[in-house]
This record gives C-alpha cells, sequence and structure tokens, in this order.
C-alpha cells in the first residue's frame, strides 16, 4: 500500500506509555491558556445576547478542538517523533487560533475558521494516514470522521466570508453538523458508520488529559483576577472580590478533583463499552464545566471592576457559572457511579433560588452575589466530601 506512514506509531497497549499523558501534551495544552484567556476577555466586553451566543460557539469550538485531539492522542503515541512533530504543529494552529478570537466575529474571522478547519481536518487526516498500514478500522473509523469534519469546514470558511447575520448561523451550522456526526457515528452512505463499542482506550489517560484541562481552565480564572486586581487601588471591596475568587476556584478545584479523576480512569477500564462511556462522561458532560469555569473568570472580573453592578447581565454571569458547573459534575457523577450527588442537587437548587431572590432584593449586588455563590459552592465542596467519607471511598488527590 502505498499509502500511510510505514512507521507504527500507535500507543503500545503491553507498557506503561499507554496511560501516560506526555510532555508534549501538556506543551499543547498551554496554548489553550491564552484561548481561554482571550474567550474570557471577549465574554466580559459582550454581555449581550448576541455576545452570549457567540461565546456559546468559541467554547464549543475550543472544547470540540481540543477533546477530539485528546482521543487521537488517546490512540497515537506522542511519544514518537511523528506524533510528537504533529502535536507541536497543531499548538501552532491553535495559537494562530486563540489569538483571533477577539476579532473572530469581525475582522478576524477568516483568520479563525481557516485555522480551525486546518486543526480539525490536519488532525483526522494525520491519524487516518499514521493508522491506515497498521489498523485498518481506526483508519476507516477516522475517514469516516474526516468527511464529516471536511463538511463542517465548508461551512465554517463560507461563514467567515459573510456578514455577520450570515456568520453566526453558518458557524452554528458546521458546530451542529459536527457534533450531530458524533452522535450518529459519522455514518457515510453505503459505507457505515463508526462503532464505538469496537473502540478499546485507555481511561486513565483520558481521565488524566481531562483533569489536566480542568485544571488550566481554573488556572486562567485566577489569571484574570490576579491581573484584574493589580491594575485596581487596593480597596475593602477590591480585596474582598480577590479573596471570593480565590475560595470559589478552590471549592471548584475540590467539587472536581476529590476524587473525579480516579473514579472516571476505574469506571471506564471496568465499563464493556469504554469508548460510549469516555464519549458521554469527557467529550459531552465536560462542556458545561469548562463553560462554567471560563463564565466564572468572567464573574470575577465584574465583581472586580464593577462590585456594584446589578441587574440581569450580572446575575446571569455570576449566578450562571457555578450552575453551569454543578450542571456538569452532577451529571459527571450520574454517568460515571450512577448515582445522582445530593450536596450538588442541593447546591444546584440554591443557586436557582439566589437567582430569583437577586431579582427581588436589591441588596444583591455583583459582589455580594459572588460572596453568596462562593459560600454555596463551599458548601457544595464540605457535603460532597462527607458523602465520600460515608460512602468509605478515599480522596483523588
Amino acid at each position: 500500500m502505498a499509502f500511510g506512514m510505514a512507521r507504527d506509531v500507535l500507543r503500545p497497549t503491553d507498557s506503561p506509555r499507554a496511560d501516560r499523558v506526555t510532555y508534549v501534551e501538556l506543551f499543547f495544552d498551554l496554548v489553550f491558556v491564552l484561548a481561554l484567556t482571550q474567550l474570557s476577555a471577549y465574554l466580559y466586553e459582550n454581555q449581550t445576547p448576541q455576545g452570549a451566543f457567540e461565546g456559546a460557539i468559541m467554547v464549543c469550538a475550543l472544547w470540540w478542538a481540543w477533546v477530539s485531539t485528546t482521543w487521537v492522542t488517546n490512540w497515537l503515541d506522542p511519544v514518537k517523533l511523528p506524533v510528537r512533530g504533529a502535536v507541536i504543529a497543531l499548538a501552532f494552529v491553535a495559537l494562530v487560533m486563540s489569538v483571533s478570537i477577539a476579532e473572530a466575529f469581525g475582522d478576524r474571522a477568516w483568520a479563525f475558521a481557516i485555522a480551525y478547519v486546518v486543526f480539525q481536518v490536519g488532525r483526522t487526516g494525520f491519524i487516518v494516514w499514521a493508522t491506515v498500514r497498521h489498523d485498518r478500522s481506526v483508519a476507516r473509523d477516522f475517514a469516516f470522521v474526516l468527511g464529516w469534519t471536511a463538511a463542517s469546514g465548508v461551512l465554517w470558511i463560507v461563514g467567515a466570508l459573510l456578514p455577520l447575520t450570515w456568520q453566526l448561523p453558518f458557524w452554528a451550522a458546521a458546530l451542529a453538523l459536527e457534533l450531530l456526526g458524533t452522535v450518529l457515528g459519522f455514518p457515510i452512505p453505503g459505507r457505515g458508520r463508526v462503532l464505538l463499542r469496537s473502540w478499546d482506550l485507555s481511561g486513565p489517560h483520558i481521565a488524566e488529559r481531562t483533569a489536566l484541562f480542568v485544571l488550566i481552565a481554573l488556572g486562567e480564572g485566577l489569571l484574570i483576577t490576579g491581573f484584574a486586581f493589580v491594575e485596581k487601588e487596593s480597596s475593602a471591596s477590591s480585596i474582598a472580590s480577590m479573596v471570593t475568587a480565590f475560595v470559589a476556584a478552590a471549592a471548584a478545584w475540590w467539587i472536581y478533583f476529590d476524587h473525579g479523576e480516579r473514579v472516571g480512569a476505574e469506571a471506564i477500564e471496568a465499563s464493556d463499552e469504554p469508548a460510549r462511556l469516555a464519549r458521554t462522561a469527557y467529550t459531552w458532560v465536560h462542556l458545561p464545566i469548562i463553560a462554567g469555569i471560563v463564565l466564572m473568570s468572567v464573574g470575577d472580573k465584574e465583581m472586580l471592576s464593577l462590585p456594584d453592578q446589578r441587574g440581569l447581565a450580572a446575575t446571569i454571569v455570576v449566578v450562571g457559572a457555578p450552575i453551569l458547573f454543578l450542571t456538569g459534575t452532577v451529571l459527571f457523577r450520574r454517568v460515571l457511579e450512577r448515582r445522582w450527588s445530593r450536596a450538588q442537587l442541593v447546591g444546584l437548587l440554591a443557586l436557582a433560588l439566589l437567582t430569583g431572590v437577586a431579582f427581588a432584593v436589591p441588596f444583591f449586588n455583583a459582589l455580594t452575589l459572588s460572596i453568596t455563590t462562593a459560600i454555596l459552592l463551599v458548601g457544595v465542596a464540605a457535603g460532597e466530601t462527607v458523602e465520600r467519607v460515608r460512602r468509605g471511598r478515599r480522596a483523588g488527590g
């Protein structure tokens, strides 16, 4: 066969490297610190319904690019030089995407769209080329993925060339096409579709990679808070805001990391359909988790810059962020452990009640709302720990 890489670069299944997260993958993740920072800044500057829709497209696109790459490096071994080179090349393309976010719905729409399409199509084409001689079933599956990715790429490029009134629906349709392909198994007429039940993957690798991305997102929030704080003169409200932002981030870390990563790895390894479980728990359920953390950083900046801000926008940002985050984590626990976390459900109910009260009570501004949500997150973290101890499970780190 003339087509295909001669060297076998698939991850070894009979060595510790099968589950290892490599340094080049961590280097790749560093670019997404900039991406998330740019996204947070964009959301802060565009707190309108249209801005929220544009932000939703951006967060979905960035997450989809990152998580799809994680699946590819679960198959391929980044220690091998061709794969390492491909990951570094993808990191550069992701950098182009990141610096284009602020004007993705303006003068740099074309730059973001081209970079995104090159990223998605290039990565998928690479795994087809790398596996076709060594694992025909993997190459076949990703060839189906490539067809759908190329079709959505056309919508991305066309949307970038049109005015904003058309760009938004075209880009939304492009994302919807990619997500629909995942749900349907990327069917190709007359050729079949991807069957996830046949996929064998490393649960520890998927769990650790995603946990590290959650950590990066939390770190990005602290970065935003720190930059916003040093630009202001010290005052009671700014100090209270900084402390509140840190407490909320620490509580979010506790809720997710108390034992989530270990439970995820164990559940995938024990599952009869590990790929299907990993897709649900890590591809889908983690999207609101990441979106919630990004929105928390927007709320932190709002709290620092405009602590007395009131109204619909401030309430949605400050309270909506932990609601998104807890919605994702409670579904994460449900998918992996087949149980509902009572502490997180109570936290969601309390946040929903807080939303209603915030509109009725003038006392609640951005700062007081943030303090209240931080206290609720601490309560959820404590409740989660009590639940875990009572069930006899050890902490995950």
